[in-house]
Order: C-alpha cells, then structure tokens, then sequence
C-alpha cells in the first residue's frame, strides 16, 4: 500500500514555494474545517528547516490560531523552544514577536529564558547538533557544523532578546562584553546587545548614556561601535511628543559632529552616520553630503537616506550628492538614493531622468524602487516594469506594501 501524498501546503514549505504558500492559505485552507493540521504543522517545518523567508510568509499570512504557536510537539517543545535550542536568533525572535509565549516550559520545566541561558552557559555545538540528526534534518545539521563559538553566540544572541523583553536585561558592562566576544558586528548579538542597552526607562537611561558616551575614546574599534550604536538608539527609540524638544537630539549631535571627525573605522562611522541622518538637529545635516562619498557602502548608505529632507528643501549641494549616488558602485546605495529622490522639486528635471536611468540598472530592487518612485512622482517611464509585476507579486514580496503605494497614489490623485 503506496503512502498517502503529502499536504500540498507542506510541499510547498518544504519547497521554499512561498507563492503557492499564499495561494493556499488564501483559498483551499480558507476556513478552520480546512486547515485542519496542517497550518501547525507547515509551521514546525519551517522552523525545523531554520527558513526564516518561509516562516516570515506563514506568519503573514497564515490564521494565529490555525499556526497554533504554543502548541507542544510530543518531545515537549513549542516552535520557539525548538528555535531557541538551535541558536536560531531570526527564527526564535520572529515567532516570539508574532505572539510565541516564551513562559511556556519544555518536559525538564525550562522556558525559554532558562534554556537559552542553559546553551549560553554551557551549550556545545555537539548538542545542538545531536538534536537536529534526531529531528531527521541532516541538511540543517550539515548548516550547523560551524563550531561551538557561533552556536553558542546565537544563544547569547536569543539570551540578550529575551532579558531585553521581560525587562531583566543585564548590566551594560556585560552588554558591551556580550558583543565584543563576536568580532562580526553584523552578528545578531550585537543587535541585541545594543536594543538591551538602548531600551532602559526612566532613571536607568542617563547612566547608559553616559557609559556608551565614554567609549568614544576607547582603544578597541568594537568598542567605540558600540557606544555610538547605543547612543543612537537612545536617540532613536525617544518617545517626545511632537511638541517637545527631545532629550537627547542635541546632545547627540554635538557628540557625533566631532567624532566622525575624528573617526578612522569604517565600521563605527556606520552608527555615527546612521544617528547624524536620523537627527531632528538641523546641523546634522552638515556632513551628510560628504559623506556620501566615503569608502564605506553602509556609511554611503546611511548618509544619502538621511539627505530626504535636504533634498525636498530644494538644497543643490543635498540634492547632487543623491543624483551621484544613484550611479553608486553598491546596489543598496543606488536604492536608498531612489527612494531620496521622491519628494524632489517638481520642477527639476534631473530627478525624473536619474530615476529613469536605473530603470536598466542590473539589480532588480533598484529598477522597481525606481519605477515605484517615478510612478509616484507621477512620471510614466517606470510603468512597463510595474506592468510586469502586476499578479506576480505578493504579500510576502518586498515590493507588495510600495506598489500599493503606487495604487493608492494614482487612485486619489
């Protein structure tokens, strides 16, 4: 007797096929008597398979309830459990802030705080993997094979999240020793480490402030990165009202202002620039033209996003360093320079025209940030490409929220 075929919708989760992922959920699971299992289930598999690109489609898409996210699979463990076992940074955050209850406890009474302090203090990579090979997963475990260190920063990674959100975060000197383990600081830790500094209330703020500040003239690159990340975020997460001068706006700008004067790593000029760009401070502005033309792409990147409002005042030098940058050597500058290029001058030509000219750039999210950007200044040369795009392009695509833009643009002008 030949095995009963699989759930199309577990097909396709297995398959990677988030576009027959919609469709489904959209129509043949359309009601609780037609899901039945198999939401749930497609839900484990994605985060078995650690793909995040496919739980970010269920989690979209899919009904909560049908995904039943605390829901406990017979060794006892939740999805986030499971994920949080694995040092899988972007597959536990994602569910715990799609609603996952990190109290929920696994068969030795651990919940997820308590097991991702567990693999923090005494994880190995032999553990991990010997979970996944029971699992059934040998292409994951092969995934995994990367060493104890950077399993087991994933799980300092989680760790750091998951104290950040209970509002039991550590002290920042552990925070700051917490990143600087990983030299990498695109690496998740850093993040979190930074979101938990960044995140204190009230009286606890003014010393974090004041710590992160100190690190300017540390010797060690990572950590003066870290400091200005944090002082950003500061700034950043600020919740003035709209008729309030915020705390740390000024301050902040005063310090940046000198630092990246001062600053010869490309990596700690990434978070100066970033806070310079995203200041209310008019004087932050100052820099951002020059620095679109740094060595460093992330850095180009910050500078020509924050040139927006500069570029909407009608500010020649502002708006020549974004028209430059649309001709970038880096994909994502060229993008973000797209994008600063919406609310130019209406009477200027030389936007329209830069924008038109990536419409035959190589890389496809600057070709369709372009045509969504000259479709929104009411320009046509964009349109055969968004044409194109018309019935093939989803909730989960990334182009999905701006073309309704598009949509809603043309609708009520």
């Amino acid at each position: 007797m030949s095995p009963a075929p699989e759930d199309p919708l577990l097909t396709a989760v297995r398959n990677g096929d988030t576009k027959t992922m919609a469709t489904l959920l959209r129509e043949a699971y359309a009601t609780p008597h037609a899901r039945g299992p198999h939401v749930a289930a497609a839900l484990r598999l994605a985060v078995d398979a650690l793909d995040h690109r496919v739980l970010d489609a269920l989690l979209k898409l899919a009904d909560l309830d049908a995904l039943d996210l605390d829901g406990v699979d017979g060794d006892g463990r939740t999805p986030l459990l499971r994920a949080v076992d694995r040092g899988a940074y972007d597959i536990a955050t994602a569910l715990h802030f799609a609603g996952a209850d990190p109290r929920v406890t696994d068969c030795e009474g651990r919940d997820a705080l308590a097991l991702a302090r567990h693999w923090h203090t005494t994880g190995t990579a032999a553990g991990v993997i010997q979970r996944t090979v029971r699992d059934g997963n040998g292409e994951i475990c092969r995934e995994l094979l990367i060493g104890e260190r950077t399993l087991r920063d994933g799980h300092t990674a989680i760790l750091t999240h998951l104290e950040s959100c209970l509002e039991t975060a550590a002290p920042f000197a552990e925070l700051l020793d917490r990143a600087m383990a990983e030299p990498e600081v695109e690496h998740p830790v850093w993040g979190a480490a930074v979101v938990a500094a960044a995140g204190r209330k009230g009286p606890a703020l003014p010393p974090v402030w004041d710590a992160a500040a100190a690190l300017r003239h540390h010797p060690d690159p990572l950590a003066r990165y870290f400091g200005a990340d944090v002082l950003r975020c500061i700034n950043l997460y600020d919740e003035s009202g709209e008729d309030e001068e915020p705390p740390f706006d000024a301050a902040l700008v005063d310090l940046f202002l000198s630092w990246a004067e001062q600053e010869e790593d490309p990596r700690v000029m990434r978070p100066l620039a970033a806070g310079l760009a995203g200041a209310m401070d008019p004087r932050a502005g100052g820099p951002l033209p020059a620095l679109t033309r740094h060595p460093d792409a992330q850095v180009r990147a910050c500078a020509v996003g924050g040139l927006s409002w500069q570029v909407q005042q009608a500010n020649t030098d502002a708006l020549a360093a974004v028209l430059a940058c649309t001709r970038d050597p880096d994909a994502h500058v060229r993008e973000v320079a797209c994008r600063a290029l919406l609310r130019a001058p209406a009477d200027d030509p030389a936007p329209c025209d830069a924008l038109a000219a990536c419409l035959s750039d190589p890389e496809e999210a600057v070709r369709v940030t372009a045509a969504i950007q000259l479709a929104l200044r009411d320009d046509n040369r964009g349109d055969p490409l968004l044409d194109a795009l018309e019935g093939i392009v989803d909730v989960t695509s990334p182009y999905y929220w701006p073309l309704y833009e598009v949509w809603r643009h043309r609708r009520d002008r």
